[in-house]
């Protein structure tokens, strides 16, 4: 009997494990892939997320600290550049092998290449199955991502309103080419999809190009992606991959008696620019300290306890986010004409992925001035 069984070992998942073993639980971490392992993803990793990191990444794991955006809306362009560190881009494979190397130092007990099929929840355990394996454990963290079915025992299946397709591939360069024509800046091409973007970022040896938009209205994602890379100049032979992404901000159970959904199991995303890294990490570390409480204290609402952790600590940056997403590609003309033309507008824009600043006191900055920029436009 472990006292907590992980399923996924993505950054939620190897986070959830970590916290877990520092506390002292006999833990076991189910993940169906060995690692290293290939995941769709432009890379990029915000403030916030090393922020919730209790170490640090090896200089050889960050491979671009980035500095500037470059914004594209049609035919009009916005360069901006920091004289601070915006996020940093590395690559999935390499950052989640490490993720998990960092729970195993804690010694928690890690089972790859075994994908968790089903569990069963009673009032004194869950039975996880997972290949040929049934394993009993007084708690379950779901930490599987969007795509796994395991979320839909503790929460209901989203509609396609409420989460975006993606689609990435790596496009081999020189660093002398991608120095030429980014440098150390993410670019952004807006207006490409509804409730999303195309981005094209800079990483050590290739881009990471991807377009990504709401599900509804994505009837043929991979032709989108085809146009988006002829258009900008990738004219070679790419391996498409694709991936979902739930929207953050929209109330959803997250949690069962005995099942905590982390990550983007439970719909933990920026809606405004896709990232689930920072909150991947920091719900799998709160639903590990969440369990630790209910093992001390068995009176304890393991459920709400989790869901009031997680709202406290990110609820409204992923609500804000989603009201930041619905204005932008409600009026994008509106939008990418106030960032042209206000400077102001454009440095607290920037100022949310540095941790400087939030979406809520973006909005409530903005909501006051939106007259006067309106007029001046």
């Amino acid at each position: 009997m472990y006292d907590l069984i992980i399923a996924g070992a993505g950054p939620a998942g190897s986070s959830a494990a970590r916290e877990a073993g520092k506390a002292g639980m006999n833990v076991l971490l189910i993940d169906k892939d060995r690692f290293p392992r290939y995941k769709p993803c432009g890379g990029g990793l915000s403030e916030r997320a090393l922020s919730y990191l209790d170490f640090s990444l090896p200089e050889n794991i960050c491979e671009r600290s980035i500095t500037g955006a470059r914004i594209r809306f049609g035919d009009r362009v916005i360069d901006r550049h920091k004289d601070y560190r915006l996020t940093v881009t590395l690559t999935r494979s390499i950052f989640d092998d490490f993720l998990l190397k960092k729970a195993q130092e804690i010694g928690v007990h890690v089972a790859t290449g075994k994908k968790v099929l089903d569990f069963r929840e009673d009032s004194e355990k869950v039975e996880v199955r997972a290949g040929d394996e049934t394993y009993r454990s007084k708690y379950l963290i779901v930490a599987a991502g969007s795509q796994n079915r395991l979320k839909e025992r503790v929460r209901d299946r989203d509609g396609k309103d409420r989460y975006g397709i993606c689609m990435v591939t790596e496009v081999p360069e020189k660093n002398d080419a991608i120095d030429a024509r980014l440098g150390n800046a993410l670019e952004f091409h807006f207006g490409v999809a509804r409730m999303g973007y195309g981005w094209i970022f800079p990483h050590d040896g290739y881009y990471s190009v991807g377009i990504g938009g709401m599900a509804k209205d994505m009837s043929n994602p991979r032709r989108s992606m085809i146009g988006f890379l002829r258009k900008n100049g990738f004219a070679g032979s790419y391996k498409l991959r694709g991936h979902l992404i739930p929207f953050g901000g929209i109330t959803r159970p997250v949690a069962s008696p005995r099942v905590l959904l982390s990550g983007d199991s439970a719909g933990f995303v920026d809606s405004f620019t896709g990232e689930g890294i920072a909150y991947a990490i920091k719900s799998g570390q709160n639903a590990a300290q969440t369990v630790a409480d209910k093992l001390e204290d068995d009176d304890l609402d393991l459920a709400e306890s989790y869901q009031q952790r997680c709202k406290k600590d990110f609820g409204d940056d992923l609500k804000y986010s989603l009201i930041m997403a619905k204005i932008m590609h409600s009026w994008p003309e509106m939008f990418f004409r106030m960032l042209a033309t206000r400077d102001d507008f454009l440095d607290k824009f920037l100022e949310v992925p540095a941790m400087k600043g939030t979406y809520k006191s973006l909005i409530r900055w903005l909501m006051p001035r939106m007259p006067g920029y309106l007029l001046s436009i």
